[in-house]
């Protein structure tokens, strides 16, 4: 299947062409402007991009919103993880404000919410997928982003941050990676 990717993050479109593989993933034509993400959780964020690529363009798209959530601050970042430390914050300063909240060692977890819309069909589904872990004082590593240095998941005994994964080990255990094989288990079956 033909599937737009709501977003202009080149990390996220990598890694989605490498999770679907098997249905063509096209980029967000660079005409299609998507509104602001207000939502109050993942899959309202997802939905907003989503609704408004496939509003634009009539075809089927897929949009994400996915963060991390840090046990020790209630839940946050959660939805305002790209903009954590202000709405102009690089990822470094997000991951710097993360680490001066959050104690070394207490759980986090990755959120991945996909919606697909389909305005041919009446589509709209939502799949959500999450990594759990524990938060590293030492960020290490560089084939991840965001918060990946800092971010060592449960799933793997060795102590490597996200960051320090192959993109294949990543994929096999990410919260995004999870939420894609739920979304392509669905698309198997239509």
């Amino acid at each position: 299947m033909r599937l737009v990717l709501a977003t202009r993050n080149a990390h996220k479109a990598d890694e989605f062409g490498l999770l679907l593989a098997g249905h063509e993933v096209a980029p967000l034509p660079d005409e299609v402007v998507l509104p602001p993400e207000t939502g109050q959780t993942f899959t309202a964020n997802a939905r907003i991009k989503a609704q408004a690529a496939a509003t634009a363009l009539g075809v089927a798209v897929i949009a994400d919103d996915s963060g991390i959530v840090a046990a020790a601050l209630g839940g946050r970042p959660g939805v305002y993880s790209a903009r954590y430390a202000g709405p102009d914050a690089t990822a470094e300063e997000n991951l710097a404000k993360l680490l001066a909240e959050a104690p070394a060692g207490s759980p986090v977890a990755y959120v991945c919410a996909i919606v697909l819309i389909d305005p041919a069909t009446g589509t709209d589904v939502a799949f959500e997928g999450r990594c759990t872990g524990v938060l590293d004082d030492d960020p290490r590593g560089t084939e991840g982003f965001g918060y990946d240095p800092a971010f060592r998941p449960d799933d793997i005994a060795d102590g490597r941050t996200m960051a320090q994964l192959s993109p294949t080990e990543k994929a096999a255990i990410s919260h995004r990676g999870r939420a894609a094989r739920e979304l392509a288990a669905w698309l198997a079956v239509r």
